[in-house]
């Protein structure tokens, strides 16, 4: 990783250029100066996706999930608090698949939810099934390399 990295800001979809030895002083937007990162996951969507998957430098973890789900129902607080945990090494987000039908398709989504870990741009690891937030910390960190 370079001396600085490229995050796009959740609020306006800028793409902000912050050292990377300054991250976990919580940056602000040079466009909006809303905070980079909440410590929740990023609602994503068609027109929002490409840019966070393609313009960040960071990992990215999406939750695939629908709101008629009883598992996703049962894990997105386990997402929420990994979220909290792993940011800003991570950003986590959720896609719900029943508005975005195109990005379940695009991706081969067959069963939810489904956690797909992304870094530069690319798949690297898939996981189906509900699972609790230090699984998902374990997981995460089992594929990304220190």
């Amino acid at each position: 990783m370079s001396d600085s990295i490229h995050i796009v800001c959740p609020h306006c979809q800028s793409i902000n250029r912050v050292p990377a030895n300054k991250l976990a002083e919580k940056p602000n937007c040079g466009r909006c100066q809303h905070p980079l990162f909440t410590g929740e996951p990023i609602d994503l969507t068609t027109a929002t996706f490409a840019r966070h998957l393609e313009r960040s430098d960071l990992p990215l973890l999406v939750d695939f999930w629908a709101p008629w789900c009883g598992p996703c129902k049962m894990m997105a607080p386990q997402f929420e608090q990994a979220a909290s945990l792993l940011e800003p090494k991570v950003r986590l987000a959720k896609v719900n698949t029943e508005a975005e039908p195109h990005l379940a398709a695009q991706f081969g989504i067959r069963s939810i939810p489904t956690l797909i870990l992304f870094r530069g741009g690319h798949e690297v690891a898939r996981q189906a099934g509900a699972t609790g937030a230090q699984d998902i910390m374990r997981w995460v960190a089992s594929q990304l390399p220190r």
